[in-house]
């Protein structure tokens, strides 16, 4: 395996722990700033909306330039935004350095599953993705519960800087560890990057994104309020049951990146069936405390075992010109986590029940099945645009052999 993935991971799980570990530490941080809790949880849905601006603008801005200089850029980006907020006196500054590590994410992801995939030969290179999105799962498992133990012991600006320490890393081994992949073919351009929206596959990829994600984050949002007042847990449980969300997350993405480099398509159409069967499951059976451990779990494992595939998917019908489309794939993954959390919250407002979220989930989901089957079913009738597969997923880092 490459070094350069490692770093790549690295670089992931610093920025999925900016994004996750801000929702341990709301208290403290609306405390600190003396701000109401709605307002503290700006700081979360601010980042979602500007990792969506970061992940077209500054892609398509970087379109022309080297990948490697340009990640190396995107993660000082990242360590000046957390050092802003670890050092914030004003809710506004804090803010501010949010949103500065924000726009790095969705760019960061884009061109790194574009990058990861050079490093190693084009039939692994949906295994190659998982292993850089390895860092965003791990985020979750390991880093989230130590960021909020860290933040709640010494305080939250030591987990921002924490995270800025580890931006450090991830910066050094990128520089070290990322070979410079050598362009062959046209040269990149905005103009090409944009041909890829030509593709209606690119399209329903985005679309099965969406929904897909959407599906899975309207049932995790207030998953919190399903395990306590429907479930039955102590808030006190909350963390660790998080944690078995955050290992199916592991194992998922893990087995997803493996299965998606035999087959796409094959991976998607079964996980998204089954991520349907288990957001059924799990509203008709939360109140039982032992079946919402086993599917909260499988929930994470499927949905979260979509990403490699659904990445690849993107990046395979760019025609050749994946970068854009990449980030657009991220931007779609956050749009997914703000549709889920919308219908999610229309639902309990509306007085409809904590596991109305898991069936309007599970709705969501089954619109993504839809799209995947179409999708499906179409690269079946015009095998051509299939023809071109992972060898095709970025024609200018043929440094892939190389590697």
């Amino acid at each position: 395996m490459p070094l350069g993935l490692i770093a790549l991971a690295i670089g992931g799980f610093g920025i999925g722990l900016t994004e996750f570990v801000i929702m341990g530490l709301l208290p403290e941080v609306a405390a600190d700033f003396g701000v109401t809790e709605a307002a503290a949880g700006w700081l979360i849905s601010g980042y979602a909306l500007a990792v969506v601006v970061g992940a077209l603008g500054l892609t398509a801005a970087t379109t022309r330039l080297p990948r490697k200089p340009v990640l190396t850029g995107l993660l000082v980006l990242f360590i000046a935004g957390n050092a802003i907020s670890a050092m914030a006196p004003t809710y506004e500054l804090m803010m501010t350095g949010r949103i500065i590590a924000a726009l790095c994410h969705g760019a960061f992801f884009g061109i790194g599953s574009v990058v990861a995939a050079g490093l190693v030969a084009p039939e692994k290179a949906a295994g190659a993705i998982a292993i850089m999105f390895t860092g965003l799962t791990a985020a979750n498992v390991l880093g989230v519960p130590f960021g909020t133990f860290l933040g709640q012991e010494f305080g939250w600006r030591s987990t921002f800087w924490a995270i800025s320490a580890i931006g450090v890393i991830a910066l050094v081994g990128i520089a070290t560890l990322v070979p410079n992949l050598r362009t062959d073919g046209p040269a990149p351009s905005l103009r090409r990057e944009l041909t890829a929206f030509r593709s209606g596959q690119v399209w329903l990829s985005l679309t099965v994104t969406v929904l897909g994600f959407g599906g899975m984050f309207g049932a995790f949002t207030y998953i919190a309020y399903t395990l306590t007042e429907v479930s039955g847990f102590a808030s006190s449980a909350v963390p660790w049951l998080l944690v078995l969300f955050g290992a199916g997350l592991v194992v998922g993405n893990w087995i997803g990146g493996r299965l998606a480099d035999r087959s796409i398509d094959g991976t998607l159409l079964g996980f998204i069936s089954a991520l349907l069967v288990v957001l059924v499951l799990f509203a008709w059976l939360a109140p039982n405390p032992v079946a919402t451990i086993v599917l909260l779990t499988a929930m994470g494992g499927f949905g979260f075992g979509t990403v490699p595939a659904l990445q690849s998917r993107v990046m395979r019908y760019a025609d050749g010109a994946p970068t854009l489309a990449s980030g657009a794939n991220i931007a779609a993954f956050n749009l997914g986590n703000a549709l889920g959390a919308w219908t999610g919250g229309l639902t309990i407002a509306a007085g409809l029940g904590y596991t109305s979220p898991i069936w309007v989930g599970a709705i969501i989901t089954a619109a993504a099945l839809v799209v995947m089957v179409i999708a499906a079913a179409n690269a079946r009738r015009h095998p051509r645009a299939d023809a071109a597969g992972p060898a095709r997923l970025d024609t200018s880092s043929t440094a892939a052999s190389a590697a």
